[in-house]
């Protein structure tokens, strides 16, 4: 999830499926990507920020890892006969000005939301929950 100062989260409408917003998300491009390089190269895919052009100790691994059942829409993205995935939660910290450019093919739309607010736009119930404990972490600091 990426967020800023003001307690808001960046939330994106998929081009495929009008009206379901996310954060980002994605697969790792070979078996053994390390999880922290496809989390920065994602987020460059589909919002455009540079990671690795942010202090170190934006990008955090939220060392949190759920399996959820793929939609079945969605299954023929995957290998045949996969019907699960395991999801990374990872919190990208950017400064309130930070650009964003979309991914036209992936997203077509997007939003800073207060984090209550984007947890309850989200299509998913893992990144509802990840927008959630992200918000606890936050407050407490």
């Amino acid at each position: 999830m990426i967020h800023n100062a003001d307690g808001e989260v960046l939330l994106i409408e998929r081009a495929d499926r009008p009206g379901f917003w996310q954060s980002v998300t994605g697969s790792l491009d070979f078996l053994n990507e390390p999880t922290r390089e496809a989390a920065i190269r994602e987020v460059f895919e589909e919002t455009g920020i540079d990671v690795t052009a942010l202090p170190s100790d934006a990008l955090q691994d939220m060392q949190h890892a759920i399996d959820y059942v793929i939609y079945p829409d969605w299954r023929y993205r995957y290998a045949p006969g996969v019907t699960s995935n395991r999801e990374h939660w990872f919190s990208l910290f950017v400064p309130n000005n930070t650009a964003v450019r979309l991914a036209p093919r992936e997203h077509t739309a997007f939003e800073w939301l207060p984090f209550t607010e984007a947890a309850k736009r989200c299509f998913s119930e893992s990144n509802s929950a990840a927008i959630l404990r992200l918000q606890a972490i936050h407050a407490a600091k």
